[in-house]
């Protein structure tokens, strides 16, 4: 049996924030659902969509032109990104998207919505690491992120 439901975070594989999907019962009841990643289609719901297509369409890049113009600007040069770490380089915790979303905008003047920012392995030490930034369906950016240990560290 399948569920139709409405997505209400991008879920990969399965689609964005807006769409309405067929799953299996148990993907819908164990997983999507418990997590708040989609809710029931509903005509309710079905109104509940036509807004959250409304609000992405505000905060996406509109033109293409304009994707590719940004990704060029991100690939420039990198993000700095300043993390509190101990003696061997290792940081407390890991550098998370929102961080690389404040560092794009303290770099480069320019705001990115914090879920469109991927990590090829979870940032957890000093140097150099990459990420990915889906600025538009067809336009992703390679980020390069140099991560630096925050004044009060030992590192």
């Amino acid at each position: 049996m399948t569920t139709k439901l409405i997505l209400t975070h991008e879920v990969t594989g399965l689609g964005t924030a807006g769409d309405v999907v067929d799953v299996k019962d148990g993907y819908a009841r164990n997983f999507l659902l418990p997590r708040g990643l989609a809710t029931p289609w509903t005509k309710g719901g079905q109104r509940q969509l036509d807004q959250i297509r409304s609000a992405r369409s505000k905060r996406a890049i509109t033109s293409l032109e304009d994707a590719q113009a940004l990704r060029d600007l991100l690939q420039s040069k990198p993000v700095v990104v300043a993390e509190r770490a101990g003696e061997s380089g290792r940081l407390f915790g890991a550098v998370s998207s929102k961080d690389v979303a404040e560092g794009v905008k303290s770099v480069f003047d320019r705001d990115i919505d914090r879920r469109a920012v991927e990590f090829v392995a979870p940032v957890r030490s000093l140097g150099e690491h990459k990420a990915t930034v889906r600025l538009h369906e067809d336009v992703v950016a390679n980020l390069l992120i140099q991560v630096v240990a925050a004044k009060g560290s030992k590192a």
